[in-house]
């Protein structure tokens, strides 16, 4: 089983392909293995293991944990498709509030690593679109934070702007006003540790 990794644009968020086998049977594919995903540099331990289903033209997002329970999502379409995207939200990096892109489905196996720092959000492609997603920390609703899905400022290309969201992720806050309260201030990473 090899695993290849393509770097994005935002540092730190990797598109993996995976190999795997398909007959007349169906598929067999290795989704996950710390060890093989050690040697390519990441190096994260997954503590909770989340499933969604989505109708055509559902967005959820943008979402993340801030610092004080830092999450970090490794995400597959398991039926379907979806246009998934990462935003920088790490304060002070040069990348901060860019977006990168990537169709994750079905039919291509392909996964993305959202490491924490990064706002996460998908639109399903197909109706029934199924995410499954690792997690690296617990969900935390005290931790959680949303930033609008259709900000100017971030830009988010989006394949279709007729989109169905949650009122919760309609009053997500603009570009600027997480700047006035970032969830990933400089220094946020010492901080999280010593919180462990």
């Amino acid at each position: 089983m090899e695993y290849r990794v393509t770097p994005t644009e935002l540092p730190g968020v990797v598109v993996i392909d995976t190999d795997f086998f398909r007959d007349e049977r169906g598929f067999f594919i290795e989704a996950w293995h710390r060890q093989r995903f050690a040697a390519l540099g990441l190096d994260f331990e997954v503590v909770q293991d989340n499933h969604s289903r989505s109708g055509r033209g559902v967005l959820r997002g943008i979402h993340w944990q801030d610092w004080s329970a830092p999450l970090g999502k490794l995400v597959r379409c398991t039926a379907g498709a979806i246009f998934d995207v990462a935003v920088d939200l790490r304060v002070g990096s040069p990348s901060f509030g860019r977006w990168t892109s990537v169709e994750l489905s079905a039919a291509n196996m392909r996964q993305v690593w959202v490491p924490p720092g990064f706002g996460h959000a998908f639109l399903a492609l197909a109706e029934g679109s199924e995410v499954q997603y690792k997690c690296t920390g617990y969900y935390t609703p005290s931790a959680e934070g949303c930033l609008r899905w259709d900000d100017a400022e971030v830009g988010i290309e989006w394949p279709q702007r007729e989109v169905i969201v949650s009122a919760k992720d309609a009053g997500g806050m603009s570009l600027a006003e997480y700047r006035a309260r970032p969830a990933f201030p400089e220094g946020w990473e010492e901080r999280a540790r010593g919180r462990r």
